[in-house]
Parts: structure tokens; sequence; C-alpha cells
């Protein structure tokens, strides 16, 4: 199964083709150039490099959230309209859970961080077992010291992702010594890792209806605050 996987959540953007769970061809970016600029051209050298036709790929994979509100928006109305007109099944998956996927042999308990701004983090919680990693924790934004006091006591966390750039001094001075951080080149969501938690999804017949994919923000945009009165 050719699965066309994208992420836009994060700063660094990620586009992949992945065939029966193995890396096809994949692009990770992290420059100062918006997701809307430059996802379209991935996916276009992406499938050209692959030697796959847009039409060949049997569904399309996307991180739906949490992550940035309008890289959400990117990513999501991108593969919509892909698998809209293609008539090809999509898959939604939540970001934090492809970016633990980055760590799929860790023996301790797994916690992908990214920054929420407001002072808060995204964050969830993951173990090895023996079908991959075990969901332990939902994505949940939280202030720092909220995830800190949510994780397991007396036992090693190993931390990964683009948030640790700002709360990583935080995390370890709350955890005294049993916070373990991944190097830098593990902290970036990977598209690959996206597709291969839809494979499981699209065997299973589990695809989503393009007009009922949303973006997972875990909160309410600004837009939705001011809505209700709860932003001047």
């Amino acid at each position: 199964m050719k699965i066309l996987s994208i992420n836009t959540s994060t700063p660094s953007g990620s586009v992949a083709l992945t065939r029966e769970g193995c890396i096809v061809e994949e692009m990770n970016l992290n420059i100062e150039r918006t997701h809307s600029e430059t996802i379209l051209p991935v996916i276009d050298r992406v499938l050209r490099d692959g030697g796959v036709g847009l039409e060949e790929v049997d569904g399309i994979a996307v991180t739906a959230g949490p992550g940035s509100f309008t890289g959400l928006r990117v990513g999501i109305s991108i593969a919509k309209g892909l698998a809209w007109a293609l008539g090809k099944p999509v898959v939604g998956v939540s970001t934090l859970h492809a970016l633990a996927l980055n760590l799929p042999f860790s023996e301790g308990p797994i916690c992908p961080v990214l920054d929420a701004r407001k002072g808060e983090v995204y964050a969830a919680l993951f173990r090895r077992d023996g079908n991959g990693l075990k969901r332990v924790m939902d994505d949940r934004v939280m202030k720092p010291e909220t995830l800190i006091g949510s994780l397991p006591e007396e036992e090693e966390i190993i931390f990964l992702g683009e948030g640790l750039s700002l709360w990583r001094e935080r995390i370890e001075e709350g955890l005294k010594g049993r916070a373990i951080f991944a190097p830098p080149y593990l902290w970036v969501v990977r598209a690959s890792c996206v597709g291969f938690l839809a494979l499981d999804h699209l065997l299973r017949g589990e695809a989503e209806d393009p007009k009922e994919l949303l973006p997972i923000y875990l909160r309410p945009s600004e837009a939705e605050l001011k809505a209700r009165g709860d932003l001047p």
C-alpha cells in the first residue's frame, strides 16, 4: 500500500511516500517559509523522485493535531482536497503519536512535547509494548508544571519534540534528574511516521470521510474566543 503523508502541524514540515511500511521518499523542511508556500511543491518532488503518480497513491495521511492552528489547516486542507479529487481514503493521526514513533524501541516512558504558546505545552505519554507504542496519557494542552505533576513517579522519562527548545530547563528542574532528552535531530515530526501510523488504520478500513476530517486543536482558537467574548 502506497501512502502519501503530510505534516504541517509544526514549524518543520515534512512529506513522505511510504510503501508497505517502508520509506520510498521523504523530505523534511526547516526553512523560513510558510507551509502554504512549500508543501505542494514538496509533494510533487517526493512523488516524482519516488516514481509514483499521484493517482497511484492508495491513501493519504496527515497530522490532525495538536500543533500550529494555521499549519494544521494548511495540511488538512491539502489532504482533504487530494483525497476528494482522487477518490482516495484519508487518515488523520495524532502529531504527538507520530513524534513519539521516532523512539519506537525505548524501554522507558516517552513524552513528546510541543510548544502550545500562552505558557503551555502539548504533550502525551507512550510506552512500548509488543505491538508498538501504547498510549498512556491522552494528548493534552497544559502548563509545564501540570505536565510534570502528571508523569509517573520514580521513573526516568524520555522527552523529545520542538517544545524542548523552550521548556527543557523547566522540565529538567521539575523532574530532578529523571528527565532524559533525545537529541535534537529526533525532535521533528517525520511524515514517514505519520504514514506508518496511518497504514494500520487503512488496513483495518478505518479511513475518514474527507468532509469530516477536522483539526484537533485541544483548545479554542483566538477567533473562537473573541466570538464568545472571552477576549477583548
